[in-house]
């Protein structure tokens, strides 16, 4: 049994992503791991909701008994492949790719920023060594600072529109097994695997808003996915291994709320080393005195 779900790129805001049953046997078993996107085609059926197929009223469920299974491929056109030619040969792309990222978000500090977010939604090739170890070619990005930077509006810019698979949460309400994956038993008694935010973002880019706000076990979770870029299950007699190659973007705020000039940066990050160590780029956005870039800012907002 296999559940379907919405990609959460294209579910509306606001909106849960709806999902179907999938009931598969002999050889469409294990085609699919949790956070694979698939193209089902399949005949609708129904069944009990409580799992018992007697008696003449009861409450009915729709599931959908798979006929195939195709793994989705990402394909580009000959025209697309000829776009792609054409942007690589000028010399100004990577300037152009950073300002349009978040165009809206103005200022000297964020040119920087942007051109990380585009090698991150880029990403770069993974590398076998000779001892047969793999580098990963993902790229994690911490943004530091203040709030009314814009640090928020870059990061759902880019969870949200900019990357193809992208999934964008708030910190501060997401767990451990909402990051990465959970066990959970159906109506059956079965139990089964459901993927999260770093699981469901497989190929594409994760970012994580009051990142700071995380407690802290639940941020422990995700060393392995940034990592390695798999994460490890052993629950409820389920013991695999997921992948979860994912860009991670995050935003943080520091420890009083502003960035303390008096202070060291371990002392205004409320982060431990060893989460730290995973970020390949972190900014430390910060509030500098400069009237002729206030006005500059200022003149753009308007």
């Amino acid at each position: 049994t296999l559940k379907l779900q919405e990609n959460p790129e294209v579910v509306p805001t606001g909106e849960m992503p709806r999902n179907l049953a999938l009931v598969a046997d002999r050889h469409l078993v294990d085609r699919a791991s949790p956070g694979t996107r698939v193209s089902v085609v399949g005949i609708t059926s129904v069944v009990n909701a409580g799992g018992k197929n007697v008696g003449a009223v009861a409450i009915r469920t729709l599931y959908v008994r798979v006929v195939s299974i195709e793994i989705a491929k990402k394909a580009f056109s000959p025209v697309e492949e000829e776009k792609f030619n054409e942007m690589a040969r000028d010399p100004k792309l990577y300037e152009k790719l950073a300002t349009s990222i978040a165009p809206s978000s103005y200022g000297d500090y964020t040119v920087n920023i942007k051109k990380a977010i585009a090698c991150l939604l880029a990403g770069r090739s993974r590398k076998r060594l000779p001892d047969g170890m793999t580098l990963r070619g993902d790229i994690n990005v911490l943004l530091f600072g203040r709030s009314q930077y814009g640090k928020v509006a870059v990061s759902q810019v880019c969870g949200k529109k900019n990357a193809p698979v992208g999934v964008y949460m708030s910190g501060k309400g997401s767990s451990a097994a909402g990051l990465t994956a959970s066990v959970i038993r159906d109506s059956k008694g079965e139990f089964y695997l459901e993927g999260g935010a770093m699981v469901l973002a497989d190929g594409g880019v994760v970012c994580i808003d009051e990142f700071d706000k995380m407690r802290e076990s639940d941020r422990v979770a995700i060393h392995e996915a940034m990592e390695q870029l798999t994460i490890s299950i052993a629950k409820a007699g389920i013991t695999t291994i997921l992948n979860s190659r994912a860009n991670v973007l995050t935003v943080a705020n520091p420890v009083v709320g502003r960035y303390d000039e008096m202070r060291s940066a371990s002392e205004n990050i409320d982060l431990m080393s060893t989460i730290l160590s995973r970020f390949d780029m972190i900014f430390i956005v910060r509030d500098i005195q400069d009237d002729a870039r206030d006005r500059q800012i200022a003149a753009h907002v308007v």
